[in-house]
């Protein structure tokens, strides 16, 4: 994927929990963001990791027009996304409701947890589920002294790819071997 590689992962994770809480009621963004209002759901991007598993590895991508028919990039940053999955504050909603929302998106995201397609660039995100320890959860909560505290759970989407702006170049592939050994090769006389 290219620089818009996090925004590209947020808004298909973000279409995937809308088939739940409905079209236009999942926000993405702070948890005490004033626009939030309304929302059954909030979508928080709170951690960004480099994947150390990944991290001095190529990564091959299937070119667009062969040939070659698979694109190398030697110096990408293979990423792990974690996002908190909130419920929103949803006027005239109870909680109950909003817990069956929250436990539909959670269903979703087990039953189907792959983003592919070109929402992602045709690459392969998997997301799972990333269970917070209480102090975990109290930090992250911490960055927003002004918004109550509300049931949360976390996500982690991986790998998410950020490739250089082009591929190293690859040197054309050799077709006719000149050189036998032993021979010798005359150079033109500008050469010598």
């Amino acid at each position: 994927m290219n620089a818009d590689a996090l925004l590209r992962v947020t808004k298909a994770l973000r279409l995937r929990l809308e088939q739940v809480a409905g079209i236009g009621k999942v926000f993405v963004g702070p948890l005490d963001d004033p626009d939030a209002a309304g929302a059954s759901l909030i979508l928080f991007l709170y951690r960004i990791m480099p994947n150390s598993s990944l991290r001095n590895r190529e990564h091959r991508v299937a070119s667009d027009v062969p040939p070659p028919p698979v694109v190398v990039f030697n110096n990408s940053l293979p990423l792990d996304l974690y996002y908190l999955v909130t419920v929103g504050t949803t006027p005239g909603s109870d909680e109950e409701a909003l817990l069956e929302t929250l436990g539909g998106a959670m269903q979703a995201l087990q039953l189907d947890p792959e983003l592919t397609g070109p929402d992602v660039g045709f690459e392969t995100v998997h997301v799972s589920f990333d269970p917070l320890s209480t102090e975990e959860t109290s930090r992250i909560w911490a960055l927003f002294p002004t918004a109550n505290y509300r049931t949360s759970i976390a996500y982690l989407a991986s790998p998410v790819w950020i490739d250089p702006q082009l591929p190293a170049a690859v040197g054309a592939p050799v077709v006719v071997d000149t050189l036998k050994s032993g021979s010798r090769i005359d150079l033109p006389a500008e050469m010598q």
